[in-house]
């Protein structure tokens, strides 16, 4: 028991760590753009408004999800955690229809925008539904919602895991660029139904 609380510690520190670098880095993208590489330019160039809204709301909601699975600090500061929430869920919100916006003109033909609108869907439904059942006092979905949503947040962590992965074996942009779309969120999403399901069976 206490190896396992020991693991989920190392694995929140980190995701935690991946997280606030992905998100210092959409900050950056947004901040300095002189210093963006060709391929965000290009986003911003095409589609300012929704690279803008994307880079920076995404980047909040992945600075604050980690802390909001934190126990203590939600039992110890609820009011605090309450407003996170909301931010948390406008942020991905609103993240979310940029992202769909973006996905529509997004490199590597149609199965690449169809995986990046694909995600952009789950990810505002999911956190609709994160809302709506702590709206409805239904604390249990809520936190099972919760898990999926950040899930989904993070495949901007590990898009750039395998974006670094798919340049370090060879492959060309194009090649990998529209498998990238698909398998930076769906196997995030497999793991926490995993982990959802064997916490049900454990309680």
């Amino acid at each position: 028991m206490r190896g396992n609380m020991m693991i989920r510690k190392i694995l929140w520190v980190v995701m935690t760590i991946l997280a606030i670098g992905v998100a210092g880095y959409a900050f950056f993208s947004v901040g300095a753009p002189a210093m963006r590489n060709p391929f965000i330019s290009n986003i911003f160039s095409t589609s300012p408004l929704a690279g803008y809204a994307h880079m920076a709301l995404g980047g909040i909601a992945m600075l604050i999800g980690p802390f909001q699975f934190v126990t203590k600090l939600r039992a110890k500061y609820t009011g605090l955690h309450r407003w996170l929430g909301r931010t948390y869920v406008a942020s991905v919100l609103l993240s979310a229809i940029a992202g769909f916006t973006l996905a529509l003109t997004a490199s590597g033909g149609l199965v690449a925008k169809v995986g990046f609108a694909t995600m952009a869907i789950i990810w505002f439904y999911s956190a609709t539904l994160a809302f709506t059942s702590i709206r409805a006092k239904n604390v249990e979905a809520h936190k099972r919602w919760m898990i999926r949503s950040y899930a989904l947040t993070l495949s901007g962590v590990t898009l750039r895991v395998y974006l670094g992965l798919f340049f370090a074996s060879g492959m060309s942009f194009s090649e990998f660029y529209p498998v990238l779309a698909w398998i930076s969120w769906v196997p995030n999403l497999l793991i926490v139904e995993w982990f959802i399901l064997e916490r049900g069976q454990r309680a």
